[in-house]
């Protein structure tokens, strides 16, 4: 069955009474700074390299307080700690995060102005500036969030049919053919991408050979709980949610389809990143300083999952959380491993770079399964889009380091290299492809 996903909208399945998409109030910061001092893991702006406020004069924030639209996932933590440390008072910003019920309403309200920056899909944002995913919108990501840390996850009912992993489910299409679904959680966005290319990896076109729904990451568990798939591609704390209610089995982690992968980005309009660069800067910097604090030790990483997991926030139990950010997995059946390449937001620096080369390789995969009817411009897109030198200035100010060049090299799952040399070539390479 050919199923093209409808790009314009996401659909609204039935809600999780677990996920909450609703506001409340956000944890005050001198309380949650006294319950960490108290708890052993005190935490000092000193200790993060930047003597003080970073806002005087012509680097002052053009705009004073800023509104950050988040989906309830783990990787939001950085966005959310920047807010509840200081770290923004720090660069003399307010980061007010807002809760968003999807990525359609994460769009609609960056485009539209009522939010100022949004932890966005990076797929969804490069397609923006293209005009897919949404109205065609000249935006900006001014720094990478996060790598790792998705997951593809099996319903209980094929795991016990024997559907475990990738090789083991595309036997049971063969044995037991039928129309397969798929979950992910946006048509241009990452999870799409990762489900797709492991698919298409074993050689399941995921636009021909099943059928692909978007659900919103925090009302997954619930879809797959009644039946609505066979398997589906997620941010956490959705997959350990699923194994902890018994509705799931893990199948890939987001970093065995690719190492070190870009997940999601600031990201603002152009013509906001235009008219407030002192702004971007400071945010820039505050969520840089939150995501160093979040990978300096397990128990800063304690504390993060405990302040991200109440209402205000992920909504759910500190335990479906804290596993996985310190790379302790489990598939569900019993098998249990550590995994180096876990969620990460800093590590030494290496996450947060705008790559110019992980900009457009969602470009090329947009392509490969027919959201682009022709070739963009990948090297134009990607320079319009990541705005670098902005990264570079937070960096400097945040402390931390950049990388000698815009592109970097990696290899896939399926052994192909991508480098950002020749996208073009790479996107025609593929020979499972809409």
């Amino acid at each position: 069955m050919t199923s093209r996903p409808h790009l314009p909208q996401a659909p609204q399945p039935a809600a999780d009474a677990d996920a909450s998409t609703n506001g409340g109030t956000q944890p005050d910061r001198r309380r949650f700074l006294r319950v960490a001092a108290a708890a052993g893991s005190a935490y000092l702006f000193s200790s993060l390299g930047h003597p003080g406020a970073w806002a005087a004069g012509s680097d002052a924030p053009e705009k004073k307080e800023v509104k950050i639209g988040f989906i309830p996932l783990t990787d939001c933590a950085s966005v959310v700690m920047a807010s509840v440390l200081g770290l923004d008072e720090k660069y003399g910003v307010k980061i007010v995060p807002s809760k968003e019920a999807n990525w359609a309403t994460i769009r609609d309200k960056l485009v539209n102005g009522e939010n100022d920056f949004s932890h966005i899909l990076y797929g969804q944002l490069v397609g923006l500036q293209v005009g897919i995913g949404g109205p065609q919108t000249n935006v900006a990501s001014v720094m990478t969030l996060n790598r790792n840390g998705q997951g593809i996850s099996l319903s209980k009912k094929i795991a016990e049919a024997g559907a475990t992993d990738l090789v083991s489910l595309v036997a049971l299409m063969k044995q037991q053919p039928r129309e397969y679904t798929f979950a992910q959680t946006f048509p241009t966005g990452t999870h799409a991408m990762w489900l797709y290319y492991w698919l298409g990896s074993a050689g399941v076109n995921p636009m021909k050979d099943v059928k692909v729904i978007t659900v919103p990451p925090p009302q997954m568990v619930a879809n797959a709980r009644v039946g609505n798939m066979d398997g589906f591609s997620v941010g956490e704390p959705w997959n350990q949610r699923g194994i902890l209610d018994g509705v799931s089995v893990h199948a890939a982690s987001s970093q065995d389809v690719w190492k070190d992968h870009p997940e999601k980005v600031l990201g603002t309009t152009a013509a906001f990143a235009d008219a407030n660069p002192n702004t971007c800067r400071a945010v820039a910097a505050a969520i840089i300083e939150a995501g160093r604090w979040i990978d300096a030790s397990d128990a800063n990483k304690e504390k993060m999952a405990e302040t991200i997991a109440a209402r205000s926030y992920v909504n759910t139990d500190k335990s479906a959380i804290i596993d996985r950010i310190l790379g302790k997995y489990d598939n569900g059946l019993g098998k249990k491993w550590n995994d180096p390449d876990h969620m990460k937001f800093y590590d030494d620096g290496q996450v947060n770079y705008p790559y110019l080369s992980d900009a457009s390789w969602f470009l090329t995969q947009h392509k490969r399964w027919g959201l682009l009817d022709a070739h963009p411009d990948y090297e134009g897109v990607a320079k319009a889009v990541n705005r670098i030198e902005l990264y570079k200035q937070a960096a400097t100010a945040a402390g931390a380091p950049v990388p000698g060049s815009d592109l970097r090299s990696s290899t896939l799952m399926d052994g192909k290299v991508w480098d950002g040399s020749d996208p073009k070539a790479y996107a025609d390479s593929f020979d499972v492809k809409a």
